[in-house]
């Protein structure tokens, strides 16, 4: 089986529009959540969100072909531009065959399709543009970016909720091994901060209603959390066989040393109070890298900042780690950047090979009256200088499907 490295990353999110800004800010605890200003939110329960401030798809498409992309293919074009130029990769020198893209998004264009559903209803078929579906749909960021840069090789979205960032990387660190492509860029990408997906949410309950204090709303294991918040952006990483890597004198971020997956196979939107799926992707994620509990340095959690999500997240942890759980530095970034669904895991898998490249965990904010079930170390408030030698990152979506990578020093 061949290695697989990281050799580039890139980010657009609340806190941020490249991988660098948004990660110094999650260390400085900067929050990204606000009351949302993409459309009037005065008559929901909910009004605030994660939202990307300042992004201009201009830098990275051509004006005439913004209204052709949606927000969310936008975003993961922008996030791939970082990225590829992080890692020096030099397109033309490729055999494009054997570079491929693995993007997924967990809900895709729905801003598109809410824009010409109102154009059906107002005018009737006339007033839904041609450019409808081509726009809307999931594998369109995969799609976007491999016609931007060239990239022919494997191209695929997949779609696991809250997990689809982490299966993508995943499945893309396989393409590797395998011998399918020699690069892949991967992640997530997610932009549905929109009155339909807000409404959705809320009526499930699942969202903070701390509208008065948007900046302390989104509380990882803090016994006074009431839901997560809805965040957008994107997260890629350029995933490259090491000896690829090597020929070309690529700086190496960090090696990809596992990935597990697995299901509860429980409750379409609720965990398994066991934990039982989220402990198997767990030790799958260790046995695939050969790697001891002890052995992991630091796990960036799903921690989402709702009330079942923290505590069976902690159990599963417990369960995985044993005594070691109790000396494992644990943070949730969800608490400064919101929850970017289907990007979540891309934005947490680039902040997890930062936070080994540069010995900085960023802190888990807001995290002020721990709650008596979460009793683990999980950064609270202020980031830790810490020599990272391997680090863990968990996601956990609707459906019960669970995805864990692990990132270790070279």
């Amino acid at each position: 089986m061949r290695r697989v490295v990281v050799t580039g990353v890139g980010a657009i999110t609340p806190i941020g529009l490249s991988a660098d800004e948004s990660f110094k800010n999650a260390c400085k605890g900067v929050s990204g959540i606000d009351r949302i200003t993409r459309f009037d939110p005065s008559n929901y329960t909910v009004q605030i969100a994660g939202e990307v401030k300042g992004f201009d798809p201009t830098k990275y498409v051509d004006k005439k072909d913004v209204k052709k992309i949606d927000l969310f293919s936008l975003y993961a074009i922008a996030a791939t531009q970082e990225a590829v130029e992080n890692a020096s990769l030099e397109i033309e020198k490729e055999n494009p065959f054997r570079v491929g893209v693995s993007v997924g998004s967990g809900i895709g264009g729905l801003q598109t399709i809410e824009k010409y559903n109102e154009a059906l209803l107002k005018r009737g078929q006339k007033g839904v543009s041609p450019f409808f579906i081509p726009v809307a749909v999931i594998n369109m960021a995969a799609g976007n970016i491999a016609m931007k840069f060239g990239f022919k090789g494997p191209n695929f979205s997949d779609v696991t909720a809250c997990a689809t960032g982490t299966h993508s990387i995943g499945l893309a660190a396989r393409c590797i091994a395998y011998g399918d492509a020699d690069v892949m860029i991967c992640g997530g990408t997610e932009s549905t901060i929109t009155p339909l997906a807000l409404s959705g949410f809320a009526n499930m309950k699942a969202l903070s209603t701390r509208n008065d204090e948007p900046q302390k709303a989104s509380r990882p294991f803090d016994k006074d959390r009431d839901g997560f918040i809805i965040g957008e952006g994107a997260g890629i990483l350029v995933l490259e066989e090491y000896e690829h890597a090597k020929k070309r004198g690529a700086e190496i971020l960090a090696e990809f040393a596992g990935f597990g997956m697995s299901d509860d196979a429980y409750h379409f939107t609720a965990p398994d109070p066991k934990g039982d799926g989220a402990t198997y992707a767990m030790q799958m994620a260790l046995d695939d890298a050969g790697l001891n509990p002890e052995d992991v340095d630091y796990l960036n959690a799903h921690g989402t900042s709702t009330h079942f999500n923290d505590i069976i997240e902690t159990k599963a942890i417990k369960r995985v780690f044993g005594d070691y759980a109790y000396k494992l530095t644990i943070s949730s970034t969800k608490s400064v950047t919101g929850h970017l669904l289907g990007a979540a895991g891309g934005v947490e898998a680039v902040f997890s090979v930062l936070a080994l490249k540069n010995g900085i965990i960023p802190p888990t904010m807001n995290l002020d009256n721990p709650d008596e079930e979460c009793d683990l170390f999980y950064t609270p408030n202020q980031a830790i200088e810490k020599d990272i030698k391997v680090a863990m990152s968990n996601s956990f979506g609707f459906g019960g499907t669970n995805a864990v990578v692990i990132f270790k020093k070279i």
